[in-house]
């Protein structure tokens, strides 16, 4: 979607730890210690290739593979401003009427049809209310 729409599409990513998954709170932190080195979207896409099997252990060698900075990985995790934002995305999340993952928005919609032509067909139809349809 982003390649389509490059000048007309921002990606925000929210952050939801759910409650059944116990590893999803350290999970979400890890991963937010690692965007503080830019590393994030590779963090979550290791994290999301193997959840089921999620451990501290294992997220732990996560960062070392990514070789991340351990010591300021390990400070940002403790970092009360990560949790702050974990809590602000967990209360817009709920605000939201967001019960589980992943959920998606365009512009405020719920994406109900996660297909490509569907999510591009909402693009277009809000690029067009705003009268900046390609």
């Amino acid at each position: 979607m982003l390649e389509k729409n490059p000048d007309t599409l921002k990606i925000v990513y929210k952050a939801y730890p759910l409650p059944s998954h116990k590893m999803s709170m350290p999970a979400v932190i890890a991963a937010f210690a690692a965007n503080k080195q830019g590393r994030f979207w590779d963090f979550h896409d290791k994290i999301f290739a193997d959840f089921r099997s999620l451990s501290p252990e294992k997220i732990k060698q996560i960062a070392t593979d990514l070789k991340l900075d351990m010591a300021r990985y390990d400070k940002d995790q403790a970092d009360p401003k990560v949790q702050a934002q974990i809590n602000r995305d967990q209360r817009e999340a709920q605000l939201a009427g967001v019960s589980g993952t992943p959920t998606m928005f365009i512009n405020g919609l719920l994406v109900q049809s996660r297909s490509p032509q569907a999510m591009q067909e909402m693009i277009n139809q809000e690029l067009r209310k705003r009268g900046k349809a390609k």
